[in-house]
């Protein structure tokens, strides 16, 4: 099979889709590995850091998308690479389709098989390629928010765990799934006072279990949260719906109503947002204000710490990457359900229900 690994080109994005050692595993396996001259840059691999594992270097993503059988990449296709894109033709990466019915419209008008990262599931139902970038995220949360809580980012002018005689900053996380766990270990971590929700009370007795003494798990229903969202100084977003859209827990309204110099972290904003007042921003223009409360909403986080995410990423896909090579789109669903979830989009048609749901009017299986 022909790989293609094409340089990202969103805003800011510094991963890379395939470090140098899978590129050597594929060769091995027998697969064509192309690689886009530059992929591996913003994260520190240089392309001689391929050139003994056997890629073939091309120039432009048209060689790539033009060539590739299987296009292996992180974040979902650009508006320029949507052009690209034909009919047949694998890529599989983060795609994130219930936010964007511009990219579902774009991808199924292009035949493409789409093989999302975030809806693979393993036997246990977990997301093992959503996991790393989620622990990526949820930490990236905690330092971007102390970050912008600081006077001259137009902050509180808090400490997120205050000093000897000053209290800490108030904490909500909304979520307890990984995102949410990692926000609040790395919250409490600082000092923080920490509140993290959830409606799963499984989960929530697992947090109390394993969470330091200043993080309490807490139900997440509507009066809560609009009680510990007026009380917070930090609010991060972290709520997950496999596929679907994020749900809206915070309106407009509460957002009114928070702390002037409030911060608002909306790591959901991948899945359109878990807050009413949350729009897609860039690590270019991290943040808006809305009613004085400071918003972050950047859609790949990650993307900022490129060398992490990039091994952290691989580690997951790769031999999931290597599976879809050896055994094509069919037989790699035939694995078993949570590898047949991957596909979003085949022939025109969306597959994934959730996503289905989310734009019902447009072709579905």
């Amino acid at each position: 099979m022909i790989i293609g690994v094409p340089r990202e080109i969103k805003d800011d994005e510094y991963r890379v889709a395939l470090l140098p050692v899978g590129a050597e595993l594929l060769a091995g396996d027998g697969h064509t590995v192309l690689l886009e001259r530059g992929a591996g840059r913003g994260c520190g691999f240089e392309d001689d850091a391929y050139t003994p594992h056997g890629v073939e270097f091309v120039d432009s993503p048209l060689d790539v998308y033009g060539q590739a059988d299987l296009v292996v990449k992180v974040k979902e296709p650009q508006p320029a690479e949507i052009a690209l894109l034909r009919p047949g033709q694998t890529v599989f990466c983060y795609f994130h389709f219930a936010s964007s019915r511009d990219l579902t419209e774009g991808c199924l008008a292009a035949g493409i098989t789409a093989m999302a990262y975030e809806t693979v599931s393993d036997a246990h139902g977990r997301l093992p390629l959503l996991t790393p970038m989620s622990e990526v995220a949820g930490k990236m949360s905690v330092q971007e928010g102390a970050k912008y809580l600081e006077r001259p980012m137009m902050g509180r002018g808090i400490l997120l765990g205050g000093v000897v005689g000053v209290e800490p900053a108030n904490v909500l996380v909304l979520g307890g799934g990984t995102v949410g766990a990692s926000a609040a270990g790395a919250a409490a971590g600082l000092g923080a006072n920490v509140v993290v929700m959830d409606v799963d009370l499984d989960r929530l007795r697992h947090l109390e279990e394993i969470m330091p003494a200043n993080v309490t798990p807490l139900y997440a229903d509507p009066h809560a949260i609009e009680q510990y969202a007026l009380r917070a100084d930090l609010v991060i977003g972290a709520v997950l719906m496999t596929g679907s859209r994020a749900p809206r827990l915070i309106t407009r309204d509460i957002v009114r109503r928070m702390k002037t110099g409030a911060v608002i972290v909306d790591v959901s904003i991948d899945q359109g947002g878990c807050i009413e007042t949350a729009r897609p921003t860039t690590h270019h223009e991290p943040t808006y204000i809305v009613d004085g409360v400071v918003h972050y909403c950047v859609t790949n986080m990650p993307g900022a710490v490129g060398r992490t995410s990039s091994h952290a990423l691989c580690n997951a896909t790769l031999p999931y990457v290597r599976d879809m090579a050896r055994l094509g789109v069919d037989g790699f669903a035939a694995i078993d359900a949570g590898h047949a979830a991957a596909i979003n989009t085949r022939d025109g048609k969306i597959t994934n229900a959730a996503v289905a749901e989310t734009f019902p009017d447009l072709p579905h299986t």
